[in-house]
């Protein structure tokens, strides 16, 4: 008797869905790399700079749950390769704003904020997948390595645009970036498709296993059909989880986007780096949350498995936090540059070990409408990013740049309270509205 050989089709797709993660983010973080450049050829000061970073990241958290809509609706394939043209586009036209023009503010902020809105799609399509593909005792894991290409191309952005800008102009940095989000996208549309059952090199064993252990509300892997209709908003909207984790993830938001948008403008300016040790020293941040990310889900997953999701998910998003906003107090008291570095980029670590579960969650208790859901959860995050894109710089033009630090600190501190009311077994299903209140649906 020949057995069937059990493929693992869905871990090359959570590997591309790593890939993606990190071309998304090398798109975002691409211009606070090459902003010094691109504010003393427009005359830009730090203010409207911050301006153009929060018009991205406003596109960004407007879309959202637009583009969790159209993913539970079209599928993460179609979905997440549009997005992808879409902001490769956007990417390139950044580089194509002229010089000596009146009004380049404008035209950077209007780039930015249509950037923004095609990447809107990527982590709603992303969880979309997770529901309809991964069995609910490895999403921890596969979480773990879609963010882990958050720190993976936000901490390989600060080597590559400068080393491109030296050589050839902060222009063709975006041009390159652009480039090679159209060759992730093309691929991932080949690779990948929106149901198991309807990829031609999985096995059976592994639509079986996958079957076995999907949330009820998800799909199913063999019909490929959604099973129950989408949760109304209004249920949506009435869940305490859904407004706990929207804010905790606003501060989650508020403080990564610190180390995004400003930490390495913060060595260059106020620490007194060079270019190239500015470079280097705001890769770790980075390279922190890429690994906090994998340690973070294996984590998550082994401790759900061992003590249920309330310690699984829950407590390690709430110490993880915690902890993120004690290193970044620390942090930011450090009187070398160098050492503040480290420290620093510890709290983006600890930030991250987190980060898998607000999406486990949300893909757990949504389902079939993990999509949508996910995606308002993410505008929640976008928002705090928007404001401290721009705040953190007004906030050290009049208080000093320890104060930007020590407000994110405390944000830390609220991320971790609010993850302790969230209940990660209380799906959006398990109580019914009355028939009235399902005229509103997601899709």
């Amino acid at each position: 008797m020949v057995h069937e050989k059990t493929t693992r089709v869905r871990w090359f797709l959570v590997f591309w869905l790593f890939v993606l993660s990190a071309v998304s983010y090398l798109d975002r973080v691409n211009i606070s790399i090459a902003g010094g450049a691109i504010a003393e050829a427009y005359q830009l000061t730090d203010v409207q700079l911050g301006k153009v970073f929060s018009a991205m990241l406003v596109g960004y958290a407007l879309f959202q749950t637009v583009g969790g809509r159209l993913a539970d609706r079209f599928g993460p394939r179609r979905v997440l390769t549009a997005g992808v043209i879409w902001w490769g586009i956007f990417t390139a036209l950044t580089a194509l704003v002229p010089a000596r023009i009146s009004g380049a503010l404008i035209l950077f902020m209007a780039v930015r904020f249509l950037l923004g809105a095609g990447e809107a799609v990527i982590y709603p399509s992303a969880n979309q997948f997770v529901a309809r593909w991964i069995p609910t005792r490895e999403r921890g894991r596969a979480n773990g390595w879609i963010f882990a290409g958050v720190g993976a191309g936000a901490g390989l952005t600060p080597l590559l645009i400068t080393h491109i800008m030296l050589q050839y102009g902060w222009r063709a940095s975006f041009c390159v970036c652009a480039i090679v989000g159209f060759l992730a996208g093309g691929i991932w549309f080949l690779a990948a498709r929106d149901t198991p059952a309807v990829h031609p090199r999985i096995s059976a064993t592994e639509i079986a296993f996958i079957e076995s252990d999907l949330t009820s509300g998800g799909e199913s892997a063999s019909s490929g059909q959604q099973t129950r209709r989408p949760v109304s908003w209004t249920r949506v909207l009435q869940s305490k989880e859904v407004w706990a984790l929207t804010i905790s993830y606003f501060c989650y938001g508020y403080v990564a986007w610190i180390f995004f948008s400003w930490f390495y403008r913060y060595l260059a300016k106020v620490r007194g780096l060079d270019l190239k040790a500015s470079a280097f020293y705001s890769m770790l941040p980075f390279l922190a949350m890429l690994v906090c990310c994998l340690i973070g889900g294996t984590v998550s997953d082994r401790l759900t498995r061992w003590r249920g999701p309330r310690l699984g998910r829950c407590g390690v998003a709430a110490f993880a936090t915690f902890l993120a906003g004690v290193f970044i107090a620390f942090g930011s008291q450090v009187h070398s540059a160098r050492v503040a570095s480290l420290v620093l980029a510890g709290g983006a670590g600890a930030l991250y070990l987190s980060q898998s579960s607000f999406w486990s969650v949300t893909a757990d208790i949504a389902g079939a409408s993990a999509g949508s859901v996910s995606g308002f959860m993410n505008m929640g995050n976008q928002v705090g990013a928007a404001i401290t894109a721009s705040l953190t710089p007004w906030i050290a033009m009049r208080l000093g740049w320890t104060a930007s630090f020590l407000a994110a600190a405390i944000l830390c501190l609220l991320g971790a309270a609010t993850w302790l009311i969230v209940d990660p077994t209380k799906t959006l299903r398990l109580h019914h509205l009355p028939e009235e209140t399902e005229a509103v649906k997601l899709s």
